[in-house]
C-alpha cells in the first residue's frame, strides 16, 4: 500500500476513535475536578439540610454539605457578610447555590477546563430556570454588595474576602438591576439566565424536592451536543473518504 494510502487510513481510524470516544464519555453522571468534589458521584445519606436533595447521588461529602451552611467555612473562606449581615432569605439561595455546585452530578455538559490554582474545571453557562433567578434576586434585593462579579477582585489580605479599595457597598438592585444580570454576572457566567420554567425540562433547577429533575435536562443538552458533534465528524469522514478516492484514481 502506498504511503499516502496508509496515512489516509490512519486519519480515518483516528476520526472513528474520536467519534466513539467523545460520545461514550458519561457526562450525565460525573463530578468536576474542583477543590472539594468527589472523584465519582455516589450516595451520601448524611447530607446536611439544604444539600439533602442530592443525597441519593452526590459529588459532595457530608462534611462539605455541612460547611456549605457555615459563614467563612473552610470550603472557600468566603464572607457573605462583606456589606453588612446578609439577610437569611438571601443567604438561603447562596447555600442552595453552593450545594448545587458542590453536589450535582449532572453538570457534565457545561464543565470546562480551567488553569486555576484551586480547581482544574468549572461550569460555564448552565441554563437556569427563570424561577430560580427571579426568586434569588427577589429575596436579595434589599441586601447590599460592593461587587458584581464575586469570583475575582476581592481584597484577600486578611484571608477572607473584603471589598476592594475604592469600592463601596450599594443596594443589590443597583449592582444587579435584573435577575438576569445577577445570575449571569455573580459567578463569571457560570449560569445562563433563561425564560424557561421548571416544567419545561430545558433548564436546571438549583434546588428541588423529590427526585432530581436535572438529569433529564442534562440529557437533553448532551444529546443536542452529540448530534452536532456526530454531524461534524460525519462530514470529516466524508471529506477524508472523498480525498482518498481522488488519490486512488
Amino acid at each position: 500500500m502506498p504511503p499516502c494510502c496508509r496515512a489516509m487510513w490512519v486519519v480515518l481510524a483516528l476520526l472513528l476513535a474520536l467519534s466513539s470516544g467523545a460520545l461514550s464519555l458519561n457526562k450525565l453522571n460525573m463530578c468536576m475536578d474542583g477543590k472539594h468534589h468527589k472523584v465519582e458521584p455516589g450516595p451520601e445519606g448524611q447530607l446536611y439540610f439544604q444539600c439533602t436533595p442530592w443525597r441519593d447521588n452526590a459529588c459532595c461529602t457530608a462534611n462539605t454539605s455541612t460547611e456549605a451552611h457555615n459563614d467563612n467555612s473552610y470550603l472557600y473562606n468566603f464572607n457573605w457578610n462583606h456589606c453588612g449581615i446578609m439577610s437569611p432569605e438571601c443567604k438561603k439561595h447562596f447555600i442552595q447555590d453552593t450545594c448545587f455546585y458542590e453536589c450535582s452530578p449532572h453538570l457534565g455538559p457545561w464543565i470546562q477546563q480551567v488553569d486555576q490554582t484551586w480547581r482544574k474545571e468549572r461550569i460555564l453557562n448552565v441554563p437556569l430556570c427563570k424561577e430560580d433567578c427571579h426568586d434569588w434576586w427577589e429575596d436579595c434585593k434589599n441586601d447590599y454588595t460592593c461587587k458584581s462579579n464575586w469570583h475575582k477582585g476581592w481584597d484577600w489580605s486578611s484571608d477572607t474576602n473584603k471589598c476592594p479599595a475604592g469600592s463601596k457597598c450599594r443596594k443589590w438592585t443597583e449592582v444587579y438591576p435584573t435577575p438576569k444580570s445577577m445570575c449571569e454576572q455573580i459567578w463569571s457566567n457560570s449560569y445562563l439566565y433563561t425564560t424557561d420554567s421548571k416544567t419545561s425540562g430545558r433548564c436546571m433547577q438549583i434546588w428541588f424536592t423529590g427526585s432530581n429533575p436535572n438529569i433529564k435536562v442534562a440529557d437533553y443538552y448532551l444529546n443536542n451536543a452529540q448530534q452536532q458533534q456526530s454531524f461534524a465528524l460525519t462530514m470529516l469522514l466524508f471529506l477524508a473518504i472523498s480525498s482518498f478516492s481522488v488519490m486512488m484514481y
